[in-house]
């Protein structure tokens, strides 16, 4: 956050925090903690960091977690950390896809705030169930699309609901990667087995992966809603199962037009997401690798390069960035923001006052959509790249 900010939010006491997932050989895991702490807003008392006890266990004491708050399993977190008094005050659940719905199910209904990756859960109907649990329950639901903490994200999103645009009519986001481009999966690759296998990831592969990054993307920066997807999905390794390509069409309500490539077999390319839109009255760009950076081309006049905490940035992507221009703030930081608006959410509940307006962050509804997103793209592709609504 903005120094004066991040200040006033750090005379709060930290917030108990529980992991599921995230244990030895887990990237993501690594990555929630680190920006758990970043904002020192968070402490790690507990988890059920792995599948099985022994594992669990061994990943607690590497992390220095008290051994009697190491779980074997989620359920027996929840159940006896919700009894005690210092028990955990919100959970980050970082397992594969397919673990998501029962273990935030778990927590939800004992009134502890859930912070989960993304995508929501690996099918539609968990995760239409999983909204109905969050908006029964007291507590606070947080999906971590990590891309929408990014301040020149936020300095898009303003200038677009400004109107510095105008009315949008073109979208296009992408995000290709090269580390599966071979059947990796086939090393016993943690990271590869679990991501290309249905039973654990869902419907989709890429599309699951990294195409509802992109998709959320789009949708948190225009504030557009997707009306209906046209989309030709491949696997291109021989013997995958799940796509590791896909080019989807899109039409929002309102009569704007996309299109969103995500691949995973794309060599030369590590994280390239990115997005650009244009409306009546000019266009914006945004490169994930060069985070710090928003080019703004207003209709008939020349390029303008906007730097976050620069000349021309706004007040939604200062609050959101830690230090002065020129300094890069970059992937973990875009991370810790979601965890730090999910803190100022926490406090707030506790206190029993409104959430500040100014805070964002992606929810259950977010996550639902971009469930469907993935399967109205496998439905889609399976008609030969028919049009099916949303």
């Amino acid at each position: 956050m903005a120094i004066e900010g991040k200040d006033e939010q750090a005379r709060e006491p930290r917030i108990r925090l529980g992991m599921v997932g995230g244990g030895a050989g887990a990237f993501i895991g690594a990555v929630h903690r680190m920006a758990a702490r970043l904002d020192d807003q968070f402490d790690l008392v507990a988890g059920a960091l792995s599948s099985t006890p022994e594992k669990a266990i061994a990943s607690g004491r590497d992390l220095g977690l008290d051994p009697s708050r190491t779980y074997g399993s989620y359920k027996e977190m929840a159940i006896r950390e919700a009894r005690l008094k210092d028990g955990i005050e919100a959970v980050s659940i970082v397992t594969p896809n397919h673990v998501h719905y029962e273990a935030a199910k778990e927590f939800l209904k004992r009134g502890i705030h859930v912070i989960c990756d993304k995508p929501l859960t690996s099918n539609l109907a968990d995760a239409k169930k999983l909204k109905k649990l969050a908006d029964e329950s007291d507590a606070l639901f947080i999906l971590t699309h990590n891309y929408t903490g990014y301040p020149m994200v936020r300095q898009a999103r303003e200038m677009i609901a400004n109107g510095d645009l105008g009315k949008i009519r073109v979208v296009q986001v992408e995000y290709p990667q090269d580390w599966l481009t071979e059947a990796v999966e086939q090393t016993g690759a943690k990271q590869a087995v679990w991501r290309t296998d249905p039973a654990q990831s869902g419907a989709g592969g890429s599309t699951g992966d990294i195409g509802t990054h992109a998709y959320n993307l789009a949708a948190f920066i225009t504030g557009l809603t997707l009306e209906s997807l046209a989309a030709d999905l491949d696997s291109f390794v021989e013997g995958r199962r799940l796509d590791d390509n896909a080019h989807v069409m899109l039409r929002y309500e309102g009569g704007a037009k996309g299109m969103l490539w995500c691949s995973q077999v794309a060599p030369g390319h590590e994280n390239g997401l990115k997005i650009r839109v244009y409306g009546t009255k000019g266009g914006i760009e945004w490169v994930q690798a060069d985070p710090n950076y928003l080019w703004f081309t207003p209709f008939g006049e020349p390029k303008r390069l906007i730097t976050r905490n620069g000349a021309g940035a706004g007040a939604a992507a200062g609050r959101v960035s830690r230090i002065p221009s020129g300094h890069p703030e970059g992937y973990l930081e875009a991370f810790a923001t979601i965890y730090t608006e999910a803190a100022r959410a926490i406090n707030a509940a506790k206190k029993g006052v409104a959430i500040d307006k100014a805070v964002i962050y992606p929810t259950v509804d977010d996550g639902v959509k971009g469930v469907a997103f993935v399967e109205a793209c496998v439905a889609s592709s399976k008609k030969n790249g028919a049009w099916v609504k949303v």
